[in-house]
């Protein structure tokens, strides 16, 4: 977006598409780079027009406009009574919550796309039909707790409903003018605000816990029961609407947690590696060890992909460019490891569902690592700009919603619910 707006500056149409095109990401990046475009008459206009408060002509203030605020606030109430529905109805809570936590979510945030993005009909009932599938096809899978199948259904359903949230972020598109950057921007500024909003909630929770505990009331079971599971709910989509209204609020953090943890991923990475070695640990004959590996690779993963989206969105420099190749590269040899190991175990003790789910995802994150080096790379040699790191981005993350739906869906069926 950075890049877009100062390309188009004096393009008074253009820049009109870019806003109407994605409104909150623009107001982030033009006011980020407004000091830059003061001398410029029509880069004036547009700051009085982003940052002027408007009066009750539309009903629009700082926090959205009545019926924005309605539809948060009855959405949020939906995300609770989903929640509570073990309590409801005689539903075990051992049963529901492994199965649903997704669905308590996903739904209210892709309504609440579709509706903020004017989404076709068609498509909303095309993602209603996704979703009531996935409903129905996770609750009918057979309760066994030693299930790896299952296990794996519950641990996939998150990130192939993310990728649902995704397309209605994007408008209801999937591929062609999708903006999947702007999706992972978001996904980031969701994870910083609501972290902080969990954090005030706790600090409340836990100073009125004891105010009433003062006057003899132990309130603890009740407000944990009622007051905690409907607040975590509610989190995700009042801490979309935040972002959604008040852009500059994280819109400096998020590059901030960005620039922060590359390099003391990077170190803890190599450190990490260096004494693996030194204690004699090995992947490919310890199970636990290997599972390990694998968090650690997707939380490294997880980094680079918001890392780069910052970069990309802030411009960066040589140093932090720089940065992130070494950690994709580090990252890679560890992937590379780990994909080994899982080949290894394969050879030696068989096909499992654990072993082909790593496998794939292993897979996956190895091409798309290395793709993402490669544009790095190019880019550290002058011969491609920085928007070509974000791309990469996008291309792969449609890649990681089929192979979740494999997961999900074909697993269960091909390895007889085993």
């Amino acid at each position: 977006m950075r890049e877009e707006i100062l390309s188009n500056q004096n393009n008074a149409l253009q820049l009109e598409r870019l806003y109407r095109g994605n409104k909150p990401g623009f107001k982030a990046a033009f006011n980020a780079l407004y000091p830059e475009l003061q001398t410029n008459p029509l880069a004036e206009g547009w700051y009085q027009r982003l940052n002027f408060s408007q009066g009750l002509s539309d009903g629009a203030s700082a926090w959205g406009t009545p019926a924005e605020r309605s539809f948060v606030i009855a959405a949020s109430l939906f995300a609770a009574l989903i929640a509570k529905l073990p309590e409801i109805f005689p539903i075990s809570e051992d049963f529901f919550y492994p199965r649903n936590i997704g669905f308590i979510v996903a739904p209210v945030l892709m309504a609440y796309f579709a509706w903020k993005n004017a989404v076709s009909w068609q498509t909303r009932g095309l993602a209603i039909l996704l979703l009531i599938g996935a409903i129905v096809f996770i609750n009918w899978l057979p309760q066994n707790e030693n299930s790896d199948t299952l296990i794996l259904s519950c641990l996939h359903l998150p990130l192939w409903l993310w990728s649902l949230l995704g397309a209605a972020y994007n408008g209801g598109k999937w591929r062609n003018g999708a903006n999947w950057l702007e999706f992972l921007r978001y996904t980031g500024e969701l994870v910083v605000m609501s972290g902080l909003l969990v954090l005030a909630g706790g600090l409340t929770t836990a100073l009125t816990i004891n105010l009433f505990n003062l006057i003899g009331w132990d309130i603890q079971r009740f407000y944990f029961k009622y007051v905690v599971v409907c607040g975590l709910a509610c989190v995700p989509m009042v801490a979309t609407f935040i972002t959604r209204v008040q852009p500059t609020l994280v819109s400096k953090v998020s590059p901030m947690i960005a620039k922060l943890f590359s390099p003391v991923a990077l170190v803890m990475l190599v450190v990490y590696l260096a004494a693996t070695l030194v204690a004699g640990k090995s992947p490919y004959h310890d199970r636990e060890f290997l599972l390990v590996f694998n968090g650690l690779l997707v939380g490294v993963m997880a980094l680079i992909f918001f890392s780069v989206a910052e970069t990309d969105h802030s411009g960066g420099n040589r140093a932090q460019i720089i940065l992130l190749f070494l950690l994709s590269a580090a990252t890679l040899l560890v992937n590379s490891i780990a994909l080994s190991a899982v080949l290894f175990r394969i050879s030696e003790w068989g096909l499992t569902p654990n072993r082909a789910a790593v496998l794939g995802a292993n897979v996956l994150m190895l091409a798309h690592l290395f793709y993402v080096g490669l544009r790095l790379f190019a880019v550290l040699s002058k011969k491609a700009e920085l928007s070509t790191v974000g791309a990469s981005l996008g291309l792969f993350l449609p890649l990681y919603s089929i192979w979740s739906a494999v997961v999900i869906f074909v697993f269960p069926l091909i390895f007889g619910f085993k």
